[in-house]
């Protein structure tokens, strides 16, 4: 027995001068993982806690991960039908804009259960992106010159039906993707509206409609995308670019001035944008690469500046 003992002495010496063997962290968000194979991510929500939701352009489906570990499931499995951008409340909902499906639908993300559907237009659509402000959700679509409003009442009741608010003014659509990502201004009080296919960044009015552009000082972003605006700094997706464009806004949204364009070797034709904590989350969208049922995919965490 003897020898027996001195191993395991010696053992538990080891362990007091090296530690414990090394463990995963499971409290610090992971900087990237990857998605399921064939998902073909475009939008994403994170919140409430380190939770980010991902919307799939090729069946709609709701996938959920864990920010610290990577591990997530499919949380609902989608209409058949496009789920581009997404935005979460802190009452558990998370709100998706269909796309070609003309639609925009709310969803349980405890249970991925859909709480309400909304058909927004009949005929070509392409309902684009979502933002949540002033008790509303506000849907942009790429084909038509108007904006879908989910008017929320107390404590966030969600409508029967949604509202359809023509834009008018300075944004003029035309050929391609045209009003994508949209955010609040920094005083809450109107709308950004990026155009992708021309690069300009409008203002809206959200009563009435009417846009004005906004003075970026002759600076493009052309092929914008998701919008996020964190303080004063608007975040803009460059998706075949490859690059996150950092604005610092006016506070009422009227002009912008370039400050950063952030880029990693990682991203691939990302789309949209989340934050948590110090870092900001994007999918790589891969419009580039032909999509096939093992294409894989995976989601980018670079590094940012805590808001101003």
């Amino acid at each position: 027995m003897r020898p027996v003992i001195l191993t395991t002495a010696l053992c538990a010496m080891l362990v007091g001068l090296l530690g414990a063997p090394a463990q995963a962290d499971t409290t610090t968000p992971l900087a990237g993982f990857p998605l399921p194979a064939g998902f073909q991510p475009e939008g994403i929500a994170i919140g409430p806690g380190p939770v980010a939701f991902f919307g799939s352009r090729a069946t709609g489906a709701i996938y959920r991960a864990d920010l610290r570990t990577g591990r997530g499931s499919v949380l609902s499995d989608g209409p058949g039908t496009p789920s581009l951008g997404l935005k979460t409340d802190a009452t558990g909902r998370l709100f998706v804009a269909g796309g070609t499906g003309g639609d925009a639908r709310v969803i349980d993300t405890r249970t991925g259960r859909l709480l309400k559907s909304y058909s927004l237009v009949s005929g070509a659509a392409f309902v684009n992106d979502v933002v949540l402000a002033r008790k509303a959700a506000w849907f942009t679509d790429s084909t038509n010159p108007v904006l879908y409003r989910l008017r929320l009442g107390a404590g966030g009741t969600l409508p029967a039906t949604a509202d359809t608010v023509p834009l008018t003014g300075a944004i003029e659509y035309g050929p391609g993707i045209n009003a994508n990502g949209i955010a609040e201004t920094p005083d809450g009080r109107s709308l950004l509206i990026v155009q992708s296919n021309t690069g300009r960044l409008f203002k809206a009015d959200p009563v009435t409609g009417v846009t004005t552009s906004v003075d970026l000082g002759g600076e493009s972003l052309v092929n914008g995308d998701g919008l996020l605006l964190v303080g004063r700094t608007l975040y803009v997706v460059q998706n075949r670019l490859n690059v996150v464009t950092a604005v610092r806004m006016s506070r009422d949204g009227s002009s912008g001035r370039v400050v950063d364009r952030l880029t990693d070797q990682r991203f691939d034709v990302p789309t949209t944008v989340a934050r948590f904590g110090d870092r900001l989350y994007l999918p790589n969208a891969r419009f580039t690469t032909p999509p096939e049922p093992n294409t894989p995919y995976d989601v980018v965490g670079i590094r940012v500046a805590r808001a101003r």
